[in-house]
């Protein structure tokens, strides 16, 4: 692979159309997200907004809809949601994928545990953990239960996680419906702090229409 043109979108989406059954969901979407850019897809409910990132996460796998997506220039194919991550790309559900029963440690580096001669090394597990969740402002024990958290940091350690995986690009689906005014300030900061670090993220969010 060619090394990536900054002057060139990141990410690249042309004519993608998806339908369900009886449904367009849908039809010719077009979509750039620049490198170190912050993008808020809006729309009434239905819109198609979680359908467009199931897309392009890999969620909805390539030959399950029509359309071109390119990232960094070159077309791509995501077969599964792996696919996706392996291209640098995460997505963040409305609905946490965190496993309450299991620390901090062990959600935010589930299958990437860090080992010593085939075993898990806890200590440095604990520490690498803890290094994520600083850098998304959560300064917890890494042995924490993630049920004893809020449900706002909770969402702070889907980021973590999401940073674990070398994340170019961080989609965001509905991030602050579940949140209090006090944890999307803090969301909101969080992003702009991972776009000057150098991160990429792109949100999705409902706008209500009365």
């Amino acid at each position: 692979m060619s090394a990536p043109n900054p002057a060139s979108p990141l990410l690249r989406m042309r004519d993608i159309r998806k339908e369900f059954p009886g449904v367009r969901a849908l039809d010719g979407v077009a979509l750039d997200v620049a490198h170190g850019s912050i993008h808020a897809l809006m729309g009434e409910n239905g819109a198609g907004k979680s359908t467009l990132m199931k897309v392009l996460s890999g969620v909805h796998p390539a030959g399950s809809f029509t359309g071109l997506v390119e990232v960094d220039g070159e077309p791509r194919a995501f077969s599964d949601v792996a696919a996706s991550e392996r291209a640098g790309i995460a997505i963040i559900h409305q609905e946490l994928a965190l496993v309450p029963q299991l620390s901090l440690s062990e959600n935010v580096l589930l299958g990437h545990e860090e080992t010593r001669y085939g075993v898990i090394d806890w200590g440095a597990t604990h520490a690498r953990a803890r290094e994520l969740l600083l850098r998304v402002g959560l300064d917890e024990n890494p042995a924490t239960a993630v049920s004893a958290l809020s449900i706002g940091a909770q969402q702070m350690v889907e980021i973590a996680k999401a940073l674990a995986k070398d994340v170019r690009l961080l989609i965001l689906d509905e991030p602050t419906s579940a949140l209090n005014e006090a944890e999307s300030d803090r969301l909101l900061d969080l992003l702009l702090d991972l776009r000057e670090q150098g991160w990429r993220a792109s949100s999705s969010r409902t706008s209500s229409v009365r």
